[in-house]
């Protein structure tokens, strides 16, 4: 397991092992995918998640605790899963 991504704000082992399972090993390959692409390829591959892993992905991208992104924010990142789903 990556200790670089660990060491993130709102990630946690569990997150870091779905991280790992889809290729994403590293910060900088967390910042080339983006939240909403490494979200998206979590999700596909099989596990189970909830729109907090969206969130928790921005936040650490961003040095901040998820839940101090704005609602904007959150309804951006939303939209931006349904677009890359075919949902809108």
């Amino acid at each position: 397991m990556s200790s670089e991504l660990i060491e993130l704000k709102n990630l946690g082992k569990t997150s870091v092992q779905w991280l790992n399972a889809i290729g994403i090993k590293t910060l900088d390959q967390l910042r080339k995918t983006g939240s909403v692409e490494t979200y998206c390829r979590v999700r596909d591959r099989g596990f189970k998640v909830s729109k907090v892993l969206l969130y928790a992905l921005e936040g650490a991208l961003n040095n901040a605790h998820w839940s101090e992104l704005t609602k904007e924010q959150k309804h951006r990142l939303l939209q931006a899963v349904n677009a890359r789903s075919g949902l809108q």
